[in-house]
């Protein structure tokens, strides 16, 4: 957690982020750089820090503390006991003191502690009462796990002022002699915001209430002042993948890199595809797809016209199976003899169809519904008949005559 930082403060932006005084006093809240704008504290080793985007753990950082008065010392000083705030660079990542001269230092080891099993490890138990320290940062970076891929994000404050975390410092001496001063910073859970990025998050002193009870009040429990910081005025937003790499750095770090998916729906696709291929059709085709359309629908047109202007014997005609009659059919034989189609009677006569004032319904092939008015059997029919050219036609038997047993042809279509 918090395993990479940005930091690009003078030394005067630390200072004031720490609480400690300036030598100009109009200057803060500013951006720092103006004339005679600098710390009115002690400074330790500052030539050594190198601002950057991408803070790594083994660089040097400007650390806040509280060190002994010197002999020369400023008339900044702050607090009882002989102590006054000093500004001295240290490298991240935490080196112990009891560490061998001859061995080599991993800065990427303990560049962080829990802070609620900070007081079981001899690494940090003892450095608690005396050794806190503040770091100052403009911003951090955490990663998101999503399978395979991690999705780094900037974590800052939206007023853009720098974060002070909670840290501890300590000093080893190497082989050389040289005497290196090494930092830590605390952990602690992540706040409501942030538990979807990561569980952890480093321990963010939002005031300067909780920046002096980390630095001069030992006696404090340390659940307290560790406690994830909840301010909504802490922000975040995804940046580049290219900034995983300690050697990439710039501005280009802290860019914001909108996120989602790069292809667009399969349904826009289809679509923009319809509307080139619609706007790619000439005009000449266009034209004449409209001209045939025009002309098929005359065509119909006329057709129906020409159906529906047709003599009704022309109707009467057509075969049977496409009309759909109502008339009533006295299921009975009647006399074929002569074979010859009488005029219809009444409904008094058992062996012929009864079709006075009974309309009939009929749709043609066209779709077009028609009436047809049977009031009688048109000699047209009849003289239209195949066995009317066949047979002589002759008187049909009068009311009462009796039948010779034979069926008639309509009776026959009836049954069937």
């Amino acid at each position: 957690m918090c395993g990479r930082a940005r930091c690009t403060l003078s030394a005067a932006q630390a200072a004031r982020a720490f609480g400690f005084p300036t030598t100009t006093a109009a200057a803060a809240g500013g951006s720092g750089g103006g004339a005679g704008d600098a710390p009115a504290v002690r400074t330790l080793d500052l030539d050594r820090f190198r601002p950057s985007y991408n803070v790594s753990p083994g660089a040097y950082l400007p650390v806040g503390t509280l060190r002994a008065h010197t002999a020369t010392g400023g008339d900044g000083g702050r607090g009882d006991g002989g102590v006054e705030p000093v500004i001295q660079c240290m490298k991240w990542g935490l080196v112990p003191s009891f560490t061998g001269k001859n061995e080599k230092p991993d800065h990427f080891r303990m560049f962080n502690a829990r802070s609620e099993s900070v007081k079981e490890k001899a690494s940090f138990r003892r450095l608690i009462p005396k050794n806190r320290c503040l770091v100052a940062v403009e911003g951090f970076y955490e990663w998101k796990k999503d399978g395979s891929k991690k999705q780094p994000y900037y974590i800052h404050f939206q007023d853009q002022r720098p974060l002070v975390f909670a840290a501890l410092y300590d000093t080893w001496t190497n082989s050389e002699g040289e005497i290196i001063h090494t930092f830590t910073i605390l952990t602690t859970r992540a706040s409501t915001s942030l538990k979807w990025l990561h569980d952890r998050m480093p321990v963010i002193l939002g005031d300067n209430a909780s920046v002096n009870i980390w630095l001069n009040d030992a006696s404090v429990k340390l659940e307290e002042i560790t406690a994830p910081y909840e301010g909504a005025d802490l922000v975040w937003y995804p940046v580049t993948p290219a900034m995983g790499k300690t050697s990439f750095d710039g501005p280009e770090c802290i860019k914001e890199m909108h996120t989602g998916p790069r292809e667009k729906p399969i349904s826009n696709f289809f679509t923009k595809k319809s509307s080139a291929e619609d706007q790619s059709l000439k005009p000449e085709k266009i034209t004449l797809e409209c001209a045939k359309t025009h002309a098929s629908r005359a065509s119909k047109v006329e057709c129906d016209e020409a159906v529906e202007n047709q003599p009704d014997d022309v109707n009467r005609q057509q075969p049977e199976d496409k009309q759909n009659t109502s008339s009533i059919v006295k299921d009975e034989p009647v006399s074929l003899e002569h074979q010859v189609f009488g005029k219809p009677q009444s409904i008094k006569d058992e062996d012929i169809m009864t079709s006075t004032d009974i309309t009939i319904e009929k749709r043609d092939d066209s779709g077009i519904k028609r009436k047809i008015e049977d009031t009688e059997v048109k000699s047209e029919m009849i003289e239209n008949s195949v066995w009317s050219h066949s047979q002589p036609t002759t008187t049909k038997k009068g009311k009462g005559a009796p039948s010779d047993g034979q069926a008639s042809l309509l009776s026959y279509f009836a049954r069937k």
